[in-house]
């Protein structure tokens, strides 16, 4: 992985920032899919963090997918854990799973729960309460 900081953090090209906006939009349509197919959730506090996890999945993050876990890849804490749909959508659209597997959302016999949970390879840690994350 490259060192970089927020610090030098530099705006992404026109044709980044475009392809930042589809991101944006697939992770909120997705969200919203899985909510909908769910008839529960959050999707209004799923579509309004669509734009920040586009950049931070799609630009600033340093990831190993192959492991999930990996002790060199960033982090993500998502204290608002009721968007837990658009968390997930991010990490479907990277490729750790199917997409069609977030119209399981809070089925029973899915991985995809109402809130994040560790039991996941990409969740660091159970959240929920809001603010919960800023203590971690």
């Amino acid at each position: 992985f490259e060192e970089r900081s927020i610090m030098s953090y530099q705006s992404p090209a026109a044709n980044k920032l475009k392809e930042l906006e589809d991101i944006a939009t697939k992770l909120r349509i997705n969200s919203i899919k899985s909510t909908a197919a769910a008839n529960s959730g959050h999707p209004t506090s799923c579509s309004s963090i669509a734009e920040i996890f586009a950049v931070l999945f799609g630009d600033i993050m340093r990831l190993n997918l192959k492991v999930p876990r990996d002790p060199s890849s960033d982090r993500i804490v998502l204290s608002k854990g009721h968007a837990a749909p658009i968390l997930y959508a991010a990490w479907a659209q990277l490729g750790l799973f199917p997409e069609a597997d977030l119209l399981n959302l809070r089925k029973l016999e899915s991985d995809l729960e109402g809130h994040p949970t560790p039991r996941l390879s990409f969740i660091d840690v159970a959240t929920g309460s809001l603010g919960q994350g800023l203590g971690i």
